[in-house]
């Protein structure tokens, strides 16, 4: 199973497939790979001993950033992302950054922000749409109408934990609703990346 894939000059750890979402534009739904990886679906979600055996094998200081982020989303594997991150900080310093939808507060049924001082550099939040019911449209997500809110609180939160917190949208949508993510990010002063969409 694939637990680690390169894209460009980062390594990306893949540790879960489960996601309380669906998006529309989600790349799951283009094929089983990302960016010419071997499949990313797993049989099951990998131990932590398991992901740190094959970071052993890697030469992490060669890096930009080590990533989390595969086909699902790494707060489902909170406990192992932890325990890898802390290994990861511990032998090298290369960038950390986990890609999220957010909403782990609501995954993990407490809050988790806090958890990630001193381990993840950088958090990218998919803030998605640039208002709540545009959000619940694209991304369908299982928690329904308080995913939303819980989305924004956990970006805020982060910014109290971690060096770097990013929203982060794709190109496809439209360019009012680009504009009103520009209004969020600026009104909760969280920097707006707009990713490209890759098929």
């Amino acid at each position: 199973m694939t637990i680690l894939y390169e894209v460009n000059k980062n390594l990306y750890i893949n540790l879960t497939n489960k996601c309380p979402c669906n998006c529309t534009f989600c790349i799951r739904n283009n094929g089983d790979g990302a960016y010419g990886s071997d499949s990313l679906w797993l049989e099951r979600d990998p131990f932590a001993r398991e992901v740190i055996e094959q970071l052993k094998s890697r030469d992490l200081d060669s890096y930009d950033e080590i990533v989390f982020c595969g086909f699902g989303e790494p707060f489902e594997a909170l406990g192992v992302m932890l325990d890898v991150a802390g290994y990861l900080k511990s032998v090298t310093s290369t960038t950390i950054r986990v890609n999220t939808n957010g909403l782990s507060d609501l995954i993990n049924q407490k809050p988790t922000a806090h958890l990630l001082n001193g381990l993840i550099d950088i958090v990218s939040v998919s803030l998605n749409a640039g208002t709540k019911a545009e959000y619940l449209k694209v991304t369908r997500p299982s928690f329904g109408d308080s995913s939303y809110d819980a989305m924004l609180k956990f970006a805020v939160d982060c910014k109290k934990y971690v060096k770097s917190v990013v929203l982060s949208i794709v190109d496809v949508i439209p360019a009012d609703e680009i504009e009103k993510c520009r209004q969020i990010s600026n009104k909760l002063d969280i920097p707006l990346r707009i990713r490209k969409y890759d098929e």
